[in-house]
């Protein structure tokens, strides 16, 4: 075997479909003496040229792109909604003891073993498996998939971004008065300067804004029925896809640069929102709320679980964006370093950004003398788009506030779709070079068409019920179930020992112990646990008054199925290509041997998995 840094060349043995190296007439070696032989004599060509490709292969112009880059990615808008939620609704300061273990011993170790992935073989989330285990290349297709999914729906929540910006620019906000064409008799501006109670019925302006003229929920009848498309949405969604694909259709150069802007700007953003927030009265009832301790709550498992899917859809592996970022990186970069630094900031920003909402709640509640547990029963997009608009909009220089609020949401969100749509290009264009490598920017345009027109759905008036679906069950349980089975075979296929000796190729030293164990063991076993318990009980959707029907689980199920059964298909395509009989193959499978600490597979039996 050649070594020489680059894995590229370790791996890149010509093989027929059960991955054994031919000889010179093209038939399979008779004995394990005659592929070492060949293995030598007919990887030189091939070896020599996949060097120069990975030699001539772009890299980040300086090591904070890739560092901003990563954190823009991590940072999204789920730091700023989801997490204070759910911290909350799980113990409030207890909350973080669970998120801390999870982080710990599960998000941090998957987050580290991505960037040294991709960094060592330096290729995106498919021709990555030819190097790895060539069974499991399925794995890079479903991931694929799944970002296609997530482009579909997340950039529409940045359109309804955008429309807010626009309408921002106003002297008066449209959301904080009743007398729009849009509004009904329910509303109810308790802000005014008139004495109004608010009741059971009463309907803030800032929600029938959101809901009866930027989404127009109120013109659809459900999933069912979604009715037509919102113009003013596809207009912002069309613009939002422009800037995207002028932002990434050079490759990292230029998106390396744009996230100077879309990871910085919302730190600026988010401290003066803080600032503003801690000198709102009432502010202290939403910070008691948010980090008061129940202890209690440890007992329940659910509030692990939601522990350990907060920090694994934080921390964002399973997507191949870390893949794709860290195969641009110099070879002996330390991408150790890299993933604690990186993970720490995405944990830190979670947990400031829950003073930045949880300082306006408790604003919200002194202002509508309620419970703070009242007014955040908003959750998702909802808690940023009512809650915080309305907050915001009866704050002194309230148009200020609420530009910089949604510019910070949509660069949160902007570089996060870069590092998305990044994953799928650098894989492509990997594994068919020859056909992409020198049509990057006309692949990019027609992914961006592909993206624009999966989003229509969510562009109707029913837009949002789709958009809740896609995040429940598109995504979710499927990201799981490709990042355990990829965990499990870079740790027990590939060989936790190989893997451990790239990373002390790359770094100089050998990982520890703990990183053993966590990627042999506890990672695959946190993302188990997580899985069963979101397939044992999935969430029942309710989304403002409109409950899911049963039938749009099933249909749930088969979004996200249908990104995860690339992978057994996959497999079946290679045994059944893969020369000799059922049982000669079954028979080579059957001779694997698992040992942690030690070559997990002989490389004599087969080349399938190496």
């Amino acid at each position: 075997l050649i070594s020489n840094g680059y894995s590229g060349v370790q791996s890149s043995v010509p093989c027929n479909g059960m991955g054994e190296v031919e000889d010179a007439q093209g038939t399979a070696p008779a004995a394990t003496t005659t592929t070492t032989t060949t293995t030598s004599t007919t990887c030189g060509a091939e070896g020599q040229q996949q060097l120069m490709e990975l030699e001539d292969r772009e890299t980040w112009s300086k090591k904070i792109d890739f560092l901003l880059s990563v954190i823009g990615y991590a940072v999204d808008l789920g730091n700023v909604w989801r997490f204070p939620y759910i911290c909350y609704q799980n113990g409030g300061g207890a909350f973080l003891i669970p998120y801390t273990i999870m982080a710990i011993f599960g998000g941090i170790p998957l987050f580290y073993m991505e960037l040294a992935l991709g960094q060592y073989h330096r290729n995106g989330c498919i021709s990555i498996w030819r190097k790895i285990c060539p069974i499991f290349k399925g794995i890079g297709f479903a991931i694929c998939i799944i970002d296609l999914y997530v482009a579909s729906y997340y950039n529409t929540i940045m359109a309804w971004a955008f429309y807010y910006l626009v309408s921002s620019f106003t002297a008066e906000l449209p959301w904080t008065s009743c007398k729009n064409a849009w509004n009904t008799g329910n509303c109810t501006n308790y802000f005014s300067k008139d004495n109004v109670s608010w009741s059971l019925h009463s309907i803030s302006p800032a929600e029938e804004f959101y809901t009866r003229q930027v989404l127009q929920v109120h013109r659809s009848n459900g999933l069912d029925d979604l009715g037509g498309i919102s113009w003013q949405l596809t207009l912002c969604l069309l613009l939002i896809f422009t800037i995207v694909y002028f932002s990434i259709w050079k490759g990292v150069k230029t998106s390396g640069k744009v996230v100077w802007v879309t990871a910085t700007f919302p730190y600026i953003i988010l401290f003066i929102l803080l600032v503003r927030g801690a000198t709102l009265p009432g502010a202290w009832r939403g910070v008691l709320y948010y980090l008061k301790p129940d202890w209690q709550k440890l007992l329940a498992t659910e509030v692990w679980v939601d522990a350990a899917a907060q920090i694994f859809f934080s921390l964002g592996p399973g997507f191949g964006v870390l893949l794709a970022y860290a195969s641009y990186n110099k070879f002996h970069n330390n991408c150790y370093q890299d993933a604690l630094v990186t993970s720490t900031v995405n944990c830190v920003t979670s947990f400031v950004s829950g003073f930045v909402i949880f300082t306006v709640l408790g604003y919200m509640a002194e202002m509508r003398n309620e419970d703070v547990s009242e007014v955040a029963k908003d959750t998702g997009p909802s808690l940023l788009f009512i809650t915080y608009a309305e907050a915001i909009a009866n704050m002194p220089a309230s148009t200020f506030f609420a530009i910089i609020f949604f510019l910070m949401l949509l660069t949160l969100g902007l570089d996060s779709t870069f590092a998305g749509l990044e994953g799928v290009i650098t894989g492509v264009l990997d594994e068919f070079p020859h056909v992409w490598s020198k049509r990057r920017e006309l692949f990019v345009l027609g992914l961006i068409i592909v993206c624009f027109l999966g989003s229509l759905a969510t562009l109707t008036f029913g837009g949002a019920y789709v958009v809740k679906l896609f995040e429940e069950y598109a995504t979710g349980p499927a990201v799981l179930t490709v990042v355990f089975l990829e965990a499990v075979a870079v740790a027990w296929f590939y060989g936790i020992t190989q893997f451990c000796n790239d990373v002390k190729e790359m770094l100089g030293f050998t990982p520890g112990w703990y990183w053993r164990v966590c990627w042999v063991a506890i990672s695959p076993i946190f993302l188990l646990f997580v899985t069963c318990s979101f397939l044992s009980n999935p969430p029942e959707l309710r989304l403002f008054e409109y409950s899911y029907p049963y039938w749009t689980t099933v249909v749930g199920y088969c979004i996200g199925t249908s990104s995860v059964i690339c992978i057994p298909i996959y497999m079946v395509y290679r045994l059944i290509i893969t020369p000799g009989t059922l049982k000669e193959v079954s028979t080579m499978l059957c001779r694997f041997y698992l040992t942690v600490g030690k070559e997990v597979i002989p490389r004599n039996i087969t080349c399938i998995f190496l």
